[in-house]
């Protein structure tokens, strides 16, 4: 770690790439708001549209829709414009700046490693979009443009994080300065990994085909409620202890999903409910559901009626993501020895 003394900063995203899903605001918003709410830390947040973009065409509408329903579901799941700095990546010209300085500082090596190229990319490499291959050297610019000090993501974003530290590394004994800050990857909590409502071993996805595997957090109380009760699970009762879930993965997951609504452990979760069918089981967690996402689909309904409020805001937070931003890009240009007017 350096010894260079950086300010406290939270920078974390998501893609506007579809709508929002329960994994999305148990995975990574509701831990957004802590952070905020914590007042430890700077919080930044970003719609990272220029993401969403890597891997396949989205129709343009498409996605303008996608990043003003993100942007309410920040707000509607309790992030304050005030509090914290919430804006769309593409506003902000400075990632994009600094993530080519980063696609010299990276090696061709590291890119093909990433697990998540491999996976996007398949078999047919050749016909994946460079975006894409270059994808976590604009992440490591996503964060380190603002120094970010701390990076709350999933599991699978983890590799990514572990790229940008080299990156900040790298460039940082290349050029003989401790200048950008060795960003820690942040991940906690029982529902970082909310999974498929119909398959406990995959990741629940909004670009899965089918809706019954996920709940979208647009869904209303009839909607969410039938989903939880038809998620699948096994015919065993609740266990008497969390290691009696091994090897059940959708019990696993619903266990999970009930810890992240009400902050109990999975551990407090099970010893309440052991010995409960999961057919009642999963009617007490439909209701939890409702009461905790319904307030929140409701919200983001109403802002969704006002989006050139949500453009306002989107545009005050790309101000003041760029008044941190700006000064951080014009010294890593000097760094590197850019003749800058």
């Amino acid at each position: 770690m350096s010894d260079t003394a950086f300010t406290p900063r939270v920078f974390s995203g998501i893609q506007p790439s579809g709508g929002l899903t329960l994994g999305n605001y148990l995975g990574a918003i509701k831990r957004f708001v802590d952070w905020q709410e914590a007042g430890t830390h700077e919080t930044i947040y970003c719609m990272v549209d220029l993401h969403a973009i890597t891997a396949k065409f989205i129709d343009p509408a498409t996605l303008r829709r996608n990043t003003r329903e993100l942007c309410a579901g920040f707000i509607a799941s309790g992030i304050d414009p005030e509090k914290s700095v919430l804006f769309n990546q593409s506003q902000v010209p400075e990632h994009t700046q600094l993530a080519w300085i980063f696609n010299c500082v990276a090696r061709m090596g590291w890119m093909n490693r990433m697990t998540q190229w491999k996976d996007k990319s398949g078999k047919n490499a050749e016909a994946a979009s460079l975006g894409l291959l270059a994808y976590p050297a604009l992440m490591a610019a996503d964060i380190l443009i603002y120094h970010a000090t701390h990076v709350p993501v999933g599991e699978d974003q983890k590799q990514h994080i572990e790229l940008t530290r080299d990156i900040a590394t790298k460039f940082n004994h290349d050029y003989g300065r401790e200048f950008f800050p060795i960003a820690e990857p942040v991940i906690e909590g029982a529902a970082t990994r909310v999974m498929n409502l119909q398959d406990g071993t995959k990741k629940m996805s909004k670009s899965d085909p089918s809706e019954k595997t996920r709940i979208n957090m647009t869904d209303d109380a009839d909607a969410i409620a039938k989903k939880i009760r038809k998620a699948k699970t096994d015919p065993d009762p609740l266990p008497e202890t969390i290691e009696g879930l091994e090897g059940r993965p959708e019990a696993r997951n619903l266990v999970n999903i009930w810890s992240g609504l009400t902050d109990q452990t999975p551990a407090q979760v099970v010893e309440a409910n052991a010995g409960k069918l999961f057919g009642y089981f999963k009617q007490d967690l439909a209701d939890i559901a409702v009461d905790k996402l319904g307030p929140i689909a409701s919200e983001m309904a109403r802002l969704m009626e006002d989006q050139s409020e949500i453009d306002r805001i989107l545009g005050r937070g790309a101000e003041r993501a760029r008044e941190i931003a700006a000064p951080i890009l014009d010294e890593t240009y000097d760094i590197v020895g850019m003749v800058r007017s």
